[in-house]
């Protein structure tokens, strides 16, 4: 059995948002046992890289969920709206093209995953 585990900002991320719209990104979150392997997480999801650590983006309507996989588990960094990324992207002067290879250059998206992952407490 798969756990998913949300930060303290995650869990605050997803809670705000409308119960059904909830529902629809944990759906599109499913990750069985079976998943939890890179080729397959790769290919389902989109895949950040930074100092050997692995990110996938799952896109959910217009919510993107930033998670990573720690001892079997789904540990759930960021949920954000598409838009919000988009306005990062735009801010940040990203070029366009691999949008996933992009993010994994930016230090101003990596702070936002490092500031969620200071919240992680896992029980």
């Amino acid at each position: 059995m798969i756990q998913i585990v949300f930060n303290d900002i995650s869990a605050a991320e997803l809670s705000q948002l409308p119960t059904q719209v909830q529902f629809h990104l944990l759906e599109a979150l499913n990750i069985q046992p079976a998943d939890i392997d890179d080729a397959i997480l790769g290919k389902r999801y989109g895949l950040l890289e930074r100092g050997g650590k692995k990110f996938y983006r799952c896109r959910a309507g217009d919510h993107r969920i930033y998670f990573s996989i720690a001892e079997g588990n789904v540990r759930v960094h960021r949920v954000l709206h598409k838009n919000t990324l988009k306005d990062f992207l735009f801010r940040s002067n990203l070029p366009g093209g691999g949008e996933d290879e992009e993010l994994s250059k930016s230090k101003s998206f990596w702070h936002l995953i490092d500031e969620g992952a200071k919240t992680l407490k896992v029980a």
